[in-house]
């Protein structure tokens, strides 16, 4: 998920600042709520890691360009489940400034852009998490259910914010809605293999719980809301 550039340009790009700005806010504030019950050095950890694994998924893992943009396996509810919400939303700032201006600058005018598309998803799949799903159960003991639902909020929310930016910056022609269709149908494959991934890594983690009390992963894997 890298929107090409020049999508959004010109002064329509203060919306995305905006938009980017009120991300990083909810993000300090669910840093906040993290720390009451963590430490600083384990929430570092954890951003790192996101981090890590953010850079992996948009510069290792296979990418494609479809339509106006590309299509990442970016396992954004993967590091939710593993490292919180906090954790994963400044990991993949991080990580996505990391490889943008280090692998990719032509992708860097796009960040404010990107970076919503990534972390309001993000915000959603947290609250889908504490109000839907749950809450008599660790993450390790959720079904494959529990996290389809996490991914299909998280993979629809990106292609409904790459939908709007491509609207909202090219406006309403042929041209624009047959990109997003092209994309959208691609990125959503993504759906299919995401909870696979969850699972796979949540089991690993139920049979790791010497982890639990390493601070590296969130308490919330192992321990019941």
């Amino acid at each position: 998920m890298h929107i090409e550039p020049g999508i959004v340009h010109g002064a329509k790009m203060a919306f995305a600042v905006a938009t980017s700005a009120g991300c990083g806010a909810y993000a300090a504030k669910l840093a906040w709520q993290d720390l009451k019950t963590s430490h600083i050095a384990s929430f570092a950890v954890r951003v790192l890691l996101a981090a890590i694994g953010t850079f992996v998924f948009f510069e290792v893992l296979p990418h494609f360009p479809v339509g106006i943009s590309e299509v990442h396996f970016i396992l954004g509810t993967t590091l939710f489940l593993l490292l919180g919400a906090a954790p994963a939303a400044f990991g993949l700032a991080l990580g996505l400034a990391v490889q943008g201006a280090f692998f990719a600058p032509s992708d860097m005018p796009m960040y404010f852009v990107n970076v919503t598309t990534l972390l309001v998803p993000l915000f959603a799949v947290s609250e889908l998490a504490k109000r839907v799903l749950p809450q008599d159960r660790a993450y390790v003991d959720w079904s494959y259910s529990d996290v389809l639902k996490l991914s299909v909020v998280y993979q629809g929310g990106v292609v409904a914010w790459v939908a709007f930016w491509a609207f909202y910056g090219q406006g309403f022609t042929v041209g624009t809605m047959s990109s997003v269709i092209s994309f959208g149908g691609a990125y959503m494959l993504v759906v299919l293999i995401e909870p696979v991934a969850d699972l796979a890594v949540l089991a690993a983690a139920k049979a790791l719980r010497r982890l639990e009390k390493t601070g590296i992963l969130t308490d919330r894997l192992y321990n019941a809301a």
